[in-house]
């Protein structure tokens, strides 16, 4: 919606298709960050290799430290059918980013958390997971990482957050009895794909409506100076308050909050979650939001 309106886009068709052209790219990325540690994994294993080839190697260089290379979570990734698939499927690969691999790896081997997994006396599933989850967590704010994707394709910087909560929840729900990575399926349901496309035309189609409303509950704001994805925002989740009886108010609300959070300023969060309880508020009043079925709760 924001690359639609803000070149003045005319056909939503074509924008529809890019934006669920964009829902696939972010399930690529969810892919290809899965295989990020599995890379390193294979760049630390060749350079132990090159060490035990030296003229002169040293006792560490032949008996190294496998702790990392042999990952437990790694090796299941590694495996994954699922993951597997995808990869090849659409193509996905580090294979144009060996000075990522690089900066990673010599990032993870200075980290403290490495350090302490790699001296640990005892090796376990749960060690392997739990430092493979602060190695997601810590590369949130990689630069490298960032210019990385940015040239891999210029949808994944953006989804880079939400997509590492993703990882993190499938990590913490991997135990040592699976036999195969239990991947986040791309939609939830048959009925998702076509939520997307009737949120995004609903709110485009009714837009200019939206900001009145927003105008309404901004009264003592300066209007020109809302950020525009915080109008976005806004417009959206009336759109889907007033456009979808199953989806009770609250968990719209939530949801758009949390939105929020991702995808505009620091402050963005606390201005929408008051903008939209008066909104649902009045909107409720007049009419305009009404509920059915689950809705209701």
């Amino acid at each position: 919606m924001f690359a639609h309106i803000q070149s003045g886009a005319d056909n939503m068709i074509a924008s529809e298709k890019n934006l669920m052209a964009s829902v696939d790219k972010a399930y690529d990325l969810y892919f290809q960050l899965l295989t990020l540690p599995v890379e390193l994994a294979e760049y630390a294993r060749s350079r132990q290799e090159l060490a035990r080839q030296k003229r002169l190697p040293t006792c560490e260089d032949l008996h190294p430290n496998t702790r990392f290379v042999d990952n437990a979570v790694i090796r299941l990734i590694a495996d994954s059918d699922a993951v597997n698939d995808r990869i090849a499927a659409r193509k996905l690969s580090w294979k144009g980013c060996p000075e990522l691999i690089r900066t990673l790896y010599t990032q993870l081997c200075e980290s403290d958390y490495y350090k302490e997994y790699m001296q640990s006396p005892v090796a376990s599933f749960d060690n392997d997971r739990k430092m493979l989850m602060q190695f997601f967590e810590t590369i949130q704010t990689c630069d490298a990482l960032d210019e990385a994707l940015e040239e891999l394709s210029v949808l994944w910087c953006g989804d880079l957050p939400f997509v590492l909560i993703m990882i993190l929840r499938i990590l913490e729900n991997t135990r040592p009895s699976h036999t195969e990575l239990k991947v986040a399926a791309q939609f939830k349901s048959e009925e998702d794909p076509a939520f997307v496309r009737t949120l995004f035309e609903r709110t485009l189609v009714n837009y200019n409506t939206y900001q009145t409303y927003i105008e309404r509950f901004t009264a003592n704001w300066d209007v020109e100076r809302i950020v525009f994805m915080d109008n976005l925002i806004l417009a959206t989740a009336i759109a889907e308050l007033t456009s979808f009886p199953s989806i009770p108010v609250k968990v719209t609300l939530d949801e758009f909050i949390e939105i929020s959070k991702y995808y505009s300023t620091p402050g963005s969060s606390t201005f929408i979650n008051g903008i939209l309880d008066k909104a649902a508020e009045v909107l409720t009043a007049e009419g305009l939001i009404k509920k059915a079925g689950r809705g209701l709760l």
